[in-house]
């Protein structure tokens, strides 16, 4: 069972940030996404089975996931680092073709943020396992091209799927208990926990946010 209520978005590449994931683990984060778009392959092979390893070392149950690149977790798998799936966007590679390449028990997630995109998404439901959808709020970590989705733009996508939907874009953790009311299945992070002078403190926040 996934927790997909605090889901964590990595932002750089140094040792900080291998600390920032483990620590937002091991406060009961359920999801850490890898996002390194600067690194190169063999870099982003080393980076991701850092932050895998040490994630895993914090809290085993942590699912760690990488941002586009499914070659990369199909080697990182193969060489049984605790990689779990992958996340892509509308111009990765299609869903079908990363669960052929990672097999049934991987994690596969994709971006959406309109009705259109989750009722695409909701036709391969077989093939993937969650949606990411946003942005909440304008956000300078992704540039998407979308309109705001805001609070109460989520009940009607969320009916629109039986997948799990993640909000995501400058969510901040007094805004859970409101998302969670329109039926998310959880949030997503990036500036938020990564930022902050104590990450764990963040997910504790966001956690505690689902039973206001």
């Amino acid at each position: 069972m996934i927790d997909w209520r605090c889901y964590v978005i990595t932002r750089g590449s140094g040792p900080e940030v291998v600390r920032a994931a483990a620590d937002a683990a091991q406060a009961g984060a359920g999801v850490v996404q890898v996002r390194a778009k600067e690194l190169g392959t063999r870099d982003l092979m080393a980076f991701a089975n850092s932050v895998a390893r040490a994630v895993h070392a914090a809290h085993p149950t942590t699912r760690v996931v990488i941002d586009d690149r499914a070659d990369v977790v199909f080697a990182l798998r193969r060489a049984h680092s605790p990689i779990h799936g992958v996340h892509l966007g509308q111009d990765d590679l299609p869903a079908a073709d990363a669960r052929a390449m990672l097999g049934p028990d991987a994690i596969i997630g994709l971006t959406t943020g309109t009705l259109e995109l989750v009722r695409g998404a909701q036709a391969i439901a077989d093939t993937i396992d969650y949606v990411g959808c946003g942005p909440f709020r304008p956000t300078p970590t992704k540039d998407s091209g979308r309109l705001p989705i805001g609070v109460e733009g989520y009940g009607p996508l969320v009916g629109a799927t039986r997948l799990p939907l993640i909000a995501i874009g400058d969510v901040e953790p007094g805004d859970v208990p409101a998302l969670a009311a329109q039926g998310v299945a959880g949030v997503a992070m990036v500036r938020a926990v990564m930022q902050a002078e104590d990450p764990a403190a963040v997910v504790r926040d966001v956690l505690a946010g689902w039973h206001m």
